[in-house]
């Protein structure tokens, strides 16, 4: 019989996860909710809120059930975490397939022109043939410019392969990576104006605020595509839906919003060639099943001393 050696703190959804898994996850290992809770715990899973984590002088790692940990990145968390020695996981491998799907699938809709065959379907129901056909592009030989390049990036690089594209990705450390160019922040301007896809996937902090502005947009290649999966706060999104009003981007698909929910009022919903999802890019049906494993798998390397699988502190 296994021995319950650690208390974890959880604000997860239950009720979602398979009552298989979930039986055999609450009989091997003691799950407590609640503030108060959280300050005996040794383990968090979930999403703590950070004013609560002074208090939690117990507790020696957490893994959050996202990929994003911008509200954790502080000065004065971090500096907490070195101070109690606490390790910090995030779920990158349960949601880089999901979102790199979610892109792949909107790059090849956009490439097909298949939204445009929705909304005539919903409207006009004019049998648009010849329009659609030569405007419908082949993304062999295509420039690609990945803003980000972390867990969903590699994937998404991965299922890109057989389309035999050109990809070019950004950021802050220069390596060495196999099928992708990788620049930095002053190459940035040059490959602008002659990428056809440019792909966010930055987080959000102080450094990426509104990092595509009116500035940024203003070196885009004419008729470039723009997909944003990684965070509203990224965008200025007063300067993007100037640029596609002018047609200076032929689309642009946001995953993403600031504020979220996106009000019903808001000016993004009627901007042309602007397609939007609710932040469901990460979604999938066994959503709340693959988490659980991948903090199971996480667990059990953690009580033997082992590596902890998308460490982040």
């Amino acid at each position: 019989m296994t021995v319950k050696k650690n208390i974890i703190w959880s604000d997860a959804d239950w009720n979602r996860v398979s009552p298989e898994l979930r039986d055999a996850a609450l009989t091997q290992y003691e799950f407590v909710q609640g503030k108060d809770n959280l300050k005996k715990a040794t383990i968090a899973y979930g999403k703590p809120e950070p004013a609560d984590l002074k208090d939690a002088k117990n507790l020696q790692w957490i893994h959050l059930t996202s990929a994003g940990y911008s509200e954790y990145d502080g000065d004065d968390i971090r500096a907490l975490f070195k101070e109690r020695n606490i390790k910090m996981t995030n779920s990158s491998a349960v949601y880089a397939e999901p979102c790199a799907e979610h892109l792949l699938a909107m790059i090849l809709g956009l490439a097909r022109c298949l939204p445009r065959s929705v909304e005539n379907q919903l409207n006009a129901k004019d049998w648009n043939q010849r329009e659609q056909r030569f405007d419908a592009y082949l993304l062999k030989n295509q420039k690609v410019l990945l803003l980000g390049y972390g867990a969903i990036a590699r994937r998404l690089v991965e299922l890109l392969q057989p389309f035999e594209m050109q990809i070019t990705a950004l950021r802050r450390h220069q390596t060495q990576e196999k099928n992708v160019t990788i620049i930095s922040g002053e190459e940035l301007p040059k490959v602008l104006s002659e990428t056809d896809h440019i792909v966010d996937i930055l987080p959000d902090n102080n450094a990426t605020k509104h990092f595509v502005n009116r500035t940024f947009l203003e070196q885009i290649k004419p008729g470039a595509v723009f997909y944003n999966i990684g965070r509203g706060t990224t965008v200025d999104q007063i300067a993007l839906m100037s640029a596609l009003h002018h047609g200076d981007l032929s689309a642009a698909y946001l995953d993403v919003t600031s504020p979220e929910p996106l009000p019903s009022n808001h000016a993004l919903w009627n901007t042309p060639n602007c397609h939007i999802t609710p932040h469901s890019g990460g979604g999938h049906r066994d959503e709340f099943d693959r988490l659980l494993r991948h903090f199971l798998d996480n667990l059990n390397a953690f009580e033997n001393d082992e590596k902890l699988s998308d460490r982040i502190f």
